[in-house]
């Protein structure tokens, strides 16, 4: 079920014991500042989170997320890389959360800047194996998504809900007042994501490894941490063309150009 798009909140998936649920955006850009998106997946009255964001985002989030679940029923907090417009908050949502925190763990060295010395409620994904097995029996499957922007990232794919939520991959830029949260014509939405993604994916050989992982998952959408939400035809455009791109390394004549 996809419900009319709420920007506290849309539905992506519910079948009753399993919900994916994209927990809104900004209701403005504001300069300077990186949009974002958040997700918030229920399983058997569990709550998993999805990138939660920076600081400065935790009352939006926290009031999104509250109109679902209870926070203190999301037991698993998922972090795909270590942005500050991805984990920053993470002390504050330790604090009002039980969650178990899983991120890579390259990154783990970096949580005391963010406030975190107690690493007792953190695991590196690495350790987990493959994915997590939630209380109706879903499995959350982690994609190596290293060098698509950082050199140590994941991205999560719901086997359920068939939604994999990529991360900075797929992300959009939009101007102010073209936000949308599906893509339902890729050729217009090119502008918005090429040269995000020209700049910060190592190249074409790394692109072309995450995109044959996502394909054998073949998923019914791509959820990204910014933009808008790729699915129906969109899914396998997006995939088309990121296979093709030349990204990173690839430029190095164009970027040292003197």
């Amino acid at each position: 079920m996809i419900e009319d798009k709420d920007m506290s909140g849309t539905r992506l998936y519910d079948d009753g014991d399993h919900r994916f649920i994209w927990l809104g955006a900004d209701p403005r850009n504001r300069e300077g500042v990186v949009q974002t998106m958040q997700y918030l997946i229920i399983d058997k009255g569990r709550g998993i989170l999805l990138d939660p964001g920076g600081v400065h985002l935790f009352p939006r989030v926290v009031a999104a997320a509250s109109r679902y679940i209870s926070v203190d029923r999301i037991d698993t907090i998922f972090f795909s890389h270590q942005d500050p417009d991805v984990s920053s908050g993470i002390a504050l949502w330790m604090g009002v959360t039980p969650a178990r925190i899983y991120i890579p763990g390259l990154w783990t060295r970096f949580l005391p800047h963010f406030g975190i010395v107690d690493h007792s409620r953190i695991t590196p994904i690495e350790e987990l194996g493959k994915g997590i097995r939630l209380p109706s029996g879903a499995e959350l499957v982690f994609v190596p998504s290293h060098y698509m922007h950082s050199p140590a990232a994941f991205s999560l794919y719901d086997a359920k809900a068939r939604i994999l939520f990529s991360g900075d991959i797929g992300a959009a830029v939009f101007p102010e007042g073209e936000e949308t949260l599906f893509v339902d014509d890729f050729k217009s939405h090119v502008h918005h994501i090429e040269g995000f993604h020209k700049r910060l994916i190592a190249g074409n050989e790394v692109a072309k490894r995450w995109v044959a992982n996502v394909r054998r998952l073949a998923p019914a959408m791509i959820a990204p941490q910014h933009g808008a939400v790729y699915r129906d035809a969109s899914v396998g455009a997006f995939l088309d063309w990121l296979s093709l791109l030349r990204c990173g390394i690839d430029e190095l004549d164009t970027l040292y150009r003197m």
